[in-house]
C-alpha cells in the first residue's frame, strides 16, 4: 500500500476557498484518492465522508487514521446510498475531482499508462470488463465508436481496424502492445503520445465514467443542504460538457461563470494539473 508517487491535490486553495468549510459540518469527497483535498477540509474543522471505488485508495486513506473521516469503498454514482448508510441526510458541500490518480498512472499493474508495461486492465474498481476484454472482443464498429465518442480520436476507424487486424494474429495483452498498435496505425504526433486518446477512450468505457458522472450529479443536487456547495474538477472536454450542461439545467446557482483553471505556478509544479477546470454551484436557501 505504499504510495508510488506523491499525490498533489489540484486547485487546492481554490477548492477550499469555494467550499467555505464550516466546523462540524459534513462534506463529501466523492473521489477520495490520496485524500489531499480531504485533509484541508479536516484541518478547517469539517467532517468528511470519502468515497472511492479503488480498494487500494480506500486502504491508503484508512491507514492515514484521520479523525473526522469516514471512508466508503463505492463509486460516487452510489452517493445517496452511502449517505443513507452513514446516517446523513444532507451535506454542506460535495467535491468530485475527476482526474485519474497519480497512483493509478504510476502503477504499471493497473494498466492505465501507455508508457509503462502492464496488463490491459484500466478498471478503477474491481467490477466491469477489463481493457483486455474490450480490445480483444468488441466488434470493429463498437471500437471505432468508443474511440470517436470518448476519445474524440479523429483516426478512430484506422486505429480500430489496426486493433482488430492485430488481435486476429494474437491477443493484445499489455499496455505497450496496444500503444504500439496505435503508433503503427497513425504514426507519431507532435501534440502528445499517439495512443493518449485511445487509452482515455477505453478507460472511460471500462469505467462508464460519463454515465456514473451524470448519476452522481443528479444525486448531489438532492443531498446538498440549503447553502451547500457542489464543486467538480474535470480534465477533458467531455466531462466538462456534462458538468456545464447539468449546472445550467439544475436548480443550483452557478458560482463560476467561467471555470477556474490552475495558475502558471501550479502547472509548473504539477504539469498534470494543466487541463483541470473547476466549476462550482450552490443550493439556494429557500
Amino acid at each position: 500500500m505504499d504510495a508510488i508517487t506523491e499525490h498533489i491535490p489540484v486547485l487546492y486553495e481554490e477548492v477550499l476557498n469555494l467550499l467555505q468549510v464550516r466546523p462540524g459540518q459534513v462534506y463529501v469527497d466523492a473521489t477520495l484518492g490520496g485524500a489531499g483535498h480531504t485533509k484541508g477540509i479536516l484541518e478547517r474543522g469539517g467532517l468528511v465522508i470519502g468515497l472511492d471505488q479503488d480498494p487500494e485508495a480506500v486502504a491508503r486513506a484508512r491507514a492515514l487514521g484521520l479523525p473526522g473521516l469516514r471512508v466508503f469503498q463505492r463509486n460516487f454514482r452510489h452517493l445517496k446510498e452511502v449517505l443513507q448508510e452513514a446516517g446523513v441526510s444532507q451535506v454542506a458541500g460535495i467535491l468530485a475531482d475527476l482526474g485519474v490518480s497519480s497512483f493509478h498512472l504510476e502503477d504499471p499493474k493497473r494498466g492505465f499508462s501507455y508508457q509503462r508495461e502492464g496488463p490491459l486492465d484500466m478498471r478503477m474498481g474491481e467490477e466491469g470488463p477489463t481493457a483486455y476484454e474490450v480490445v480483444n472482443t468488441l466488434p470493429l464498429e463498437d471500437l471505432r465508436r468508443i474511440l470517436l465518442d470518448l476519445g474524440e480520436e479523429k483516426q478512430a476507424h484506422r486505429i480500430a481496424k489496426a486493433i482488430v487486424e492485430r488481435r486476429q494474429k494474437a491477443p493484445i495483452r499489455t499496455t505497450l502492445e496496444l500503444a504500439e498498435v496505435v503508433r503503427r496505425a497513425v504514426g507519431f504526433r507532435k501534440a502528445g503520445h499517439p495512443a493518449r486518446k485511445t487509452f482515455q477512450a477505453i478507460r472511460m468505457y471500462v469505467n462508464n465514467e460519463l454515465g456514473a458522472l451524470e448519476e452522481f450529479l443528479r444525486q448531489a443536487e438532492e443531498v446538498l443542504a440549503p447553502g451547500g456547495r457542489l464543486l467538480v474538477i474535470t480534465f477533458h472536454s467531455l466531462e466538462d460538457r456534462v458538468v456545464k450542461r447539468f449546472l445550467k439545467e439544475s436548480s443550483l446557482k452557478i458560482l463560476t461563470k467561467k471555470p477556474i483553471t490552475p495558475s502558471p505556478e501550479e502547472v509548473a509544479k504539477n504539469p498534470r494539473s494543466r487541463s483541470a477546470k473547476l466549476r462550482a454551484a450552490e443550493k439556494e436557501v429557500a
